[in-house]
């Protein structure tokens, strides 16, 4: 006897692209297609980093869900339907809850593992990895003390080479990349709070 209660399997994937935290939502029946293959047709699995589940939930409609929490690179998109992750304008009850358990459980993650890597390029400057934390966050975080905090806990480590300045000129900036590119805890008890 089968079960007669729709089960969805919902991807919640997020990226930082030009400064901000984006969206890209994706929905497949579990009895017609693998999660992969629901990711596969709304971005590309390979450009997926890291992927968890976030949750089990009745839906509004009274189906199932397993919602996944997919993290990806800011990249080329192609005509994907990236939207803005602060904006629930548009979307479903349950879709705005998602993106928020989604983005609760990002800055969650970036307290105390190294996440980060998924949503950094492999080579990045200090100021660009910022970027992608205040993004993330929501708020402002200081580069020196990030600097501090990542280096301490072994997460990131200097390359060869420097990144010519921009416009603005200044020095060059030196080159970092992220120790692992797997999800590692690296501090437990650790939580980044915005300054008072």
């Amino acid at each position: 006897m089968s079960d007669p209660t729709p089960h969805a399997v919902i991807a919640v994937v997020l990226r930082v692209h030009e400064g901000r935290l984006e969206v890209l939502l994706a929905s497949a029946s579990r009895d017609e297609d693998a999660l992969e293959t629901a990711l596969a047709r709304a971005v590309d699995v390979a450009s997926l980093a890291h992927v968890e589940q976030l949750e089990t939930r009745v839906l509004e409609s009274g189906g199932l869900a397993t919602a996944y929490l997919g993290l990806a690179r800011a990249r080329g998109d192609h005509g994907t339907a990236w939207s803005d992750a602060r904006q629930g304008e548009g979307r479903a009850r349950d879709e705005v809850e998602l993106v928020a358990a989604a983005q609760a459980r990002l800055r969650a993650k970036l307290s105390y593992t190294n996440v980060g890597f998924a949503l950094a390029p492999l080579r990045f400057t200090l100021s660009e990895l910022r970027e992608i934390y205040v993004a993330a966050l929501g708020h402002d975080v200081s580069a020196t003390n990030l600097q501090r905090v990542l280096l301490r806990r072994g997460v990131l480590e200097r390359v060869e080479g420097l990144r010519s300045p921009g416009r603005t000129g200044g020095r060059p900036a030196a080159l970092f990349r992220f120790a692992a590119q797997r999800l590692e805890v690296t501090d437990e008890f650790a939580a980044l709070r915005p300054p008072r």
